[in-house]
């Protein structure tokens, strides 16, 4: 996947929205809090941030290319330093999930609002 194909994945998914913060980094949100982003500029790739679970957290950051996330690894988020370390479909998954961990987190109240269900699938 490139960094385009990234970003139509990612505002594709529903109710997803993507502002630019923290100067040039692309922010991908649900109910106005983040799941993934994408960030930097320039000659480097960007590099990908999202939200792993706490097993997925120590599987990937064990894998070349994946490191925890600067300031937020406490919290499990990872960052591919490039899109390669992941195959596609391993990526979409994985940023889906980022999705629906936000998403269940989401006061009951936007949930409804956004048609999400209980169990966090938007």
């Amino acid at each position: 996947m490139t960094y385009n194909e990234v970003g139509k994945f990612l505002k594709a998914l529903k109710h997803a929205t993507m502002v630019v913060q923290w100067g040039d980094h692309h922010v991908y949100k649900i109910g106005g809090k983040v799941f993934a982003i994408v960030g930097g500029s320039g000659d480097a790739e960007p590099g990908l941030t999202f939200k792993a679970g706490e097993t997925s957290f120590e599987i990937l950051t064990q894998q070349k290319g994946i490191i925890p996330a600067p300031y937020m690894a406490r919290n499990k988020w990872v960052k591919l330093e490039t899109l390669s370390a992941l195959k596609d479909s391993e990526l979409k998954a994985y940023l889906k999930r980022s999705y629906d961990m936000i998403a269940a987190g989401l006061t009951k109240k936007l949930r409804a609002s956004l048609g999400i269900s209980e169990a966090g699938e938007a």
